[in-house]
């Protein structure tokens, strides 16, 4: 320590030199320091949240001055995040990704009552309906807010849907208590991240508000149109080697057919190529002593073929009827063959009967 920082630190009282050797501890033990806002937090909700993110950041709160010069004897890295240090500052320490430490601090926001005098963040809207209000002197106190309510079968209710406060006014103390009274909470408090410090680098709070869902999306896309590019420019790397070797092998095939090239992966398919040309060419000569009796016999042969396929459909409905015809005459016959037995039986009885 030089003798001017030994001058200044003499005059420093004890309690603001440990708090800085406190601060410049926890900057060089986290990889990530955060300065973040935190006006208008309730004492109570800033104790939960800080309770609730306590296993994965640490929150410290500080006076700004002390702040100031912790950040300048830590790390030069860390001066230029000072700036963000103004109002009512908070540090925070973690070892989390930055993108990750925004999104925890944006979901750790909650709703909270608004003060009198604030000034309304959006429209403050009251619906029509019953409340929870017995009747009584609360009809007055909402009426004289703003509110326009009535008594209904022994309830208060509010008899309107109304907009008591637009963006952008201040709200009166009778607003703003008869507001909490209804548990309507047109605040959202909570720690405002401004910027961060990342191993060497200064992200500010906008880099980091980014649409996840969207981002995802955007790197498939992305991700999608560079391995199409890479096919058509028939470029190899690991991910496209695979797809380029089966591309190359089947436009390797389709030119060996096309070319007629005589290969013993495509020779079975070069000779039905061949037939079936051959006897499309046959078919369309209407000279029959222009072919040869075999290359008739192979014509007619294709002609039957076709012929039975096509017959083939029409004679399953003949046939399922014939068989039913069938089914039916034989059931008569049977019948007609066991009566006469029965008959021929009878006969012999009474042949039996009449020559003893």
């Amino acid at each position: 320590m030089d003798a001017a920082t030994e001058h200044r630190t003499a005059h420093v009282p004890q309690w603001k030199v440990d708090e800085i050797e406190s601060i410049k501890q926890l900057v060089s033990k986290y990889s990530v320091v955060a300065v973040a806002g935190i006006r208008d937090i309730p004492a109570k909700q800033l104790q939960e949240m800080r309770r609730n993110m306590k296993d994965v950041v640490k929150i410290r709160i500080y006076r700004n001055n002390l702040i100031q010069r912790a950040l300048d004897e830590s790390n030069s890295d860390l001066s230029p995040i000072g700036s963000s240090v103004g109002d009512q500052t908070a540090l925070v320490f973690t070892d989390l990704n930055p993108f990750k430490l925004f999104q925890l601090l944006k979901s750790s926001k909650t709703e909270a009552p608004i003060r009198a005098g604030a000034i309304a963040p959006a429209d403050i809207t009251v619906v029509e309906g019953p409340t929870s209000f017995a009747p009584g002197p609360i009809v007055g106190d909402l009426q004289n807010a703003g509110i326009p309510a009535r008594i209904d079968k022994g309830k208060v209710v509010i008899r309107e849907t109304k907009v008591v406060a637009h963006a952008g006014e201040a709200v009166s103390h009778a607003l703003s208590e008869m507001l909490s009274r209804l548990e309507i909470y047109p605040m959202t408090v909570g720690f405002d991240l401004r910027s961060v410090y990342d191993n060497g680098t200064i992200l500010e709070a906008d880099a980091l508000d980014i649409d996840e869902a969207k981002y995802a999306t955007d790197i498939a896309t992305a991700t999608t149109g560079a391995f199409n590019l890479a096919i058509a420019i028939v470029y190899p790397t690991p991910a496209t080697v695979p797809t380029l070797l089966a591309k190359a092998a089947s436009d390797a095939r389709n030119l060996a057919i096309n070319s007629a090239i005589p290969e013993p992966a495509i020779i079975d398919l070069l000779l039905s190529k061949a037939q079936s040309s051959a006897m499309a060419l046959a078919g369309s000569i209407t000279d029959p002593d222009a072919l040869g009796e075999s290359l008739q016999g192979l014509l007619m042969v294709g002609v039957v073929e076709v012929e039975v396929a096509a017959e083939a459909g029409e004679g399953e409905e003949e046939a399922v009827s014939a068989t039913d015809t069938e089914t039916e005459e034989e059931a008569v016959e049977e019948n007609m063959e066991e009566e006469g037995e029965s008959k021929e039986e009878e006969a012999a009885e009474g042949l039996g009967l009449l020559f003893g």
